[in-house]
């Protein structure tokens, strides 16, 4: 068992210690994933990927639920999924009706990540369809925030979701093909 693995033990366990050993062992790796996802964000954005991973770590460690992580893998899929709901939430903040926010729709493609960056419209569509999606797939759209949202490569998170590299390739394809559907509707 890793350390990460022991320390989420003894957090799911109600050490309130444990919390302040994890951020040493994860804070890196979290680093990395928000610099990746950041790097497709606009020039001059207003998050950091700083703020934004010490925003996901208290999200994920900081509450009063006791969270419950089965391993290094499961924290860092909860990671990427609380970065995407702050990535999220940053957006809808942008695209207020207020501030002049309009929804369209654009095609989902190898190059969405940089339009969704400099477009919060197509951010908050994505983020619809692929709730839509977790309705139907939970896993499939796990895949899609890993990759999307956390920066993943193909192995990285076939790795994290217990499957083959070969699998997360086809279900990425299929993934990104039933997106690319939903966002054209």
């Amino acid at each position: 068992m890793s350390d990460v693995t022991q320390i989420l033990y003894k957090i799911e366990q109600g050490d309130q210690q444990a919390a302040a050993e994890l951020l040493p062992l994860v804070y890196a790796e979290l680093r990395q994933l928000a610099t990746r996802r950041m790097s497709q964000e606009a020039a001059g954005h207003t998050l950091q990927p700083t703020a934004l991973v010490h925003e996901a770590y208290l999200r994920l460690v900081g509450t009063t639920d006791t969270p419950q992580w089965d391993s290094r893998g499961h924290f860092f899929a909860a990671a990427a999924i609380a970065m995407r709901r702050i990535l999220i939430e940053n957006a809808r903040r942008k695209s207020t009706a207020k501030r002049g926010g309009e929804r369209i729709r654009c095609e989902l493609d190898d190059e969405m990540a940089e339009v969704a960056a400099t477009d919060h419209s197509t951010l908050l569509a994505l983020d619809e369809a692929l709730t839509k999606l977790a309705r139907e797939d939970a896993d499939l759209a796990r895949l899609v925030e890993l990759r999307f949202f956390a920066g993943l490569t193909i192995e990285e998170a076939a790795e994290i979701l217990g499957i083959s590299s070969r699998t997360a390739k086809r279900n990425w394809s299929y993934g990104r093909a039933w997106l690319r559907r939903e966002l054209d509707d």
